[in-house]
């Protein structure tokens, strides 16, 4: 038992902040009637503190002697009066919003919730249960580090290559990992781990969410299972600590940041998958862990008019109240933190169309937008969106403000169709290849780089069960398979699942180098899903969010059985950083630039003429010539430089049947030399070279790419 004295303190910073004599404490909330500080000895005792100044709204005390590792949590007095928004009940330990670390994850049972599980009244009435054995501690933490000269890499978005990756996942089975770092911060950092992101090429990871979430509820562990991918925020600075091998209290801030200053040092960026658009915290009916706790009515959207529930726009029962003041303060202190704190390069905001909404309309000129290009801290990062919620007009893929680059939703379904041999018109095929200038440029003036390009992500098929699956196949979960996404854009060449077909193998093979080759070698910021380049499976789950499991986990055998395939991956990425005309800084103008007669870009039909809008338009057609032209590119180099390269001719087939291509007019007293022929496992080392009448053969279902050679 503490025998603690406790000052006025300051009303900022938030969150416990230790000065090297003792921590000050400082929390927000509007609508209490009083704050308990709570700390815990050693042998989890706990001494109660009230605060008794106010500020603001923000409670806060400084207590000479606390140091970093002491565990604290707070107790919030207020009225339980769920009809008015209210849901304050004083005998639930709650989480610190701005706590910088917590020490393990949140139990299971009854007393996590703040009204009594065995009522009619549910919600409506109140819980005397007392949860303390069941809640993690927040630490107190020394935010000192040597980070010598590392500083935000700021590699520029035309360069950028984003690998998308779960930290636990990608080392839990690497065999080069010592087995106590394995799934972990460190083991992300190990040498073997950056090996492997060096040697395939990537310029960033874009980690799963990192932010400290709700692993265990009730729902998944009566199935055994939990929470894999993390989209269940119940803090928003403390880094989640089951990723730490460093088990002491606050151990995960120290090993998160020197993850971060390896990966910089190989030159890679750490962009974060960020949920400010929820909490773990669920509907009205959901455990009380924090925000709902310390102020329900301040830190959420309730529905107006009926403020008992929720307004959800994310399908996971809550929504942030961005519309709060101190909502927008929390979010933008957070990004803050992780930029100069923790040294992170960038942002992936998860179904940020829900933060963008100020009534129920999605507001492409919301507070939030407006908040982060005023912020100088900011308008420097990558900041990519997820343009869609669940809720009406959320889906807003090409809407969003400029400094903001988009998942681009539509470059996945088009180019999924396109090579699975749906009807739809080249037209669009053309419009995702160049970076969606009709969405970006059309809309709002925005460059290639806003469109973030990808073909498979955490969410639905790998690139291996793309090629593999119609249908999902999702009885792991335990939902009678009745979750994830029915309509995948997915063929699996013929048979279902694995196969020792030889026919279908070689198909799938091919189809797997032509959506990576599409992948790199279109306009804008290419996103490559871990695991794909060595054919990662998830025997046909689409929706592995609670399999913290083999189903979910890297199998780095993989790398042996589909070694053409890594290889080809890598040739592919090295390949696109070799050559600027496939990551281009500005749009394609469709004319000469340089007075050479000869456009930077055109568009081919099989026969060797230009395409005409009737064949735009025609929904059966599935071959197309691409004409790029090295010698026209428009922007320039980091010293005004005029940048050159060479040309490229590439022709795409995803027609059943073999077409011969004739080179276009103009182009026919070239040489031009076969770089890639996706039905082969590898780039070509010798290169078949075509000119004058010679016609192109394109086998079924595959891409050539030409350079000219003479």
């Amino acid at each position: 038992m503490y025998i603690a004295t406790l000052w006025p303190g300051k009303v900022y910073p938030l969150g416990a902040t230790w000065d090297g004599k003792g921590t000050n404490f400082a929390l927000f909330s509007e609508h209490a009637t009083a704050v308990e500080l709570c700390l815990f000895d050693k042998d989890a005792e706990e001494t109660r503190l009230e605060l008794t100044e106010v500020s603001n709204f923000v409670w806060h005390g400084y207590v000479p002697g606390v140091a970093p590792g002491q565990a604290y949590g707070y107790r919030v007095h207020g009225p339980y009066a769920p009809n008015q928004g209210h849901r304050f009940n004083h005998n639930k330990l709650l989480i610190d919003p701005y706590a910088k670390a917590i020490d393990g994850d949140v139990g299971n049972g009854p007393e996590l919730f703040g009204y009594a599980w065995d009522t009619p009244e549910q919600d409506l009435s109140f819980s005397d249960l007392d949860n303390t054995h069941l809640m993690p501690k927040c630490i107190v933490v020394d935010h000192s580090f040597d980070w010598g000269d590392d500083q935000l890499l700021k590699t520029p978005w035309h360069e950028t290559i984003i690998y998308e990756v779960h930290v636990k996942g990608f080392t839990n089975q690497h065999p080069d990992i010592p087995e106590e770092l394995r799934g972990t911060y460190a083991g992300l950092a190990h040498p073997a781990a950056i090996a492997h992101l060096q040697a395939i090429g990537v310029t960033a990871v874009e980690l799963m969410p990192v932010h400290h979430f709700l692993a265990y509820p009730g729902h998944l562990v009566d199935k055994g299972l939990r929470n894999y991918w993390g989209y269940d925020s119940i803090n928003y600075f403390a880094p989640y600590c089951g990723y730490s091998a460093d088990k002491s209290p606050g151990g995960q801030v120290i090993e998160f940041k020197e993850m971060v200053k390896a990966l910089h040092f190989a030159g890679i960026e750490v962009i974060l998958d960020v949920v400010y658009n929820h909490t773990g915290e669920g509907n009205h009916l959901g455990p009380t862990l924090s925000f709902r706790g310390i102020d329900n009515a301040s830190y959420y959207r309730l529905v107006e008019g009926d403020p008992r529930y929720n307004m959800d726009f994310t399908g996971c029962g809550n929504s942030l109240g961005v519309r709060h003041s101190q909502v927008l303060k929390l979010i933008m202190d957070s990004l803050r933190y992780w930029v100069t704190e923790m040294h992170v390069d960038g942002f992936r905001f998860d179904l940020a169309s829900a933060l963008a909404r100020e009534l129920y309309e999605v507001d492409s000129l919301a507070a939030f937008f407006d908040i982060i290009h005023q912020d100088p801290v900011l308008a420097d990062v990558k900041l990519i969106a997820e343009p869609w919620d669940v809720g009406e007009g959320g889906y807003q893929v090409g809407n969003f403000p400029v400094l903001w680059s988009e998942w681009n939703g539509r470059y996945r379904d088009t180019v999924r169709d396109f090579w699975r041999g749906e009807e739809s018109g080249l037209g669009q095929f053309a419009y995702t290849f160049t970076g969606s200038p009709d969405l970006y440029f059309q809309t709002n003036g925005r460059q290639p780089n806003a469109s973030i390009n990808f073909i498979t992500a955490h969410d639905g098929f790998p690139l291996n069960d793309l090629v593999s699956y119609n249908e999902k196949h999702n009885e792991a979960n335990k939902e009678g398979n009745r979750d994830g996404e029915s309509h995948n854009r997915s063929w699996n060449c013929g048979v279902e699942g694995p196969t020792d077909d030889p026919e279908v193998v070689q198909l799938r093979d091919k189809q797997r180098r032509n959506f990576l080759a599409t992948l790199l070698l279109s306009q804008g910021v290419p996103m490559l899903l871990g695991g794909d380049e060595m054919g990662r499976t998830q025997w046909g789950n689409n929706n592995a969010y609670c399999q913290d499991s083999e189903i979910s986990w890297f199998d780095w055998n993989l790398q042996e059985s589909n070694a053409d395939l890594l290889k080809f991956t890598s040739e592919l990425i090295y390949f696109r950083r070799e050559h600027p005309v496939f990551r281009r800084r500005k749009w394609f103008q469709g004319r000469a630039i340089h007075g050479s007669g000869v456009s930077d870009i055109g568009w081919f039909n099989p026969d060797g003429g230009k395409m005409t809008q009737e064949q735009w338009d025609i929904g059966y057609a599935k071959a197309l010539g691409v004409f790029l032209n090295g010698e026209e590119i428009t922007a320039v180099g980091p010293r005004s430089e005029r940048i050159i390269d060479d040309l490229f001719l590439l022709f795409f087939n995803a027609h059943y049947e073999l077409i011969e291509f004739a080179l276009p007019t103009g182009l026919k007293d070239k040489k031009w030399g076969v770089v890639i022929d996706t039905k082969e496992p590898r780039f070509l080392q010798e290169e078949t070279v075509f000119t004058d009448n010679q016609a192109v053969p394109v086998t079924e279902r595959s891409l050539v790419v030409l350079r000219r050679v003479g």
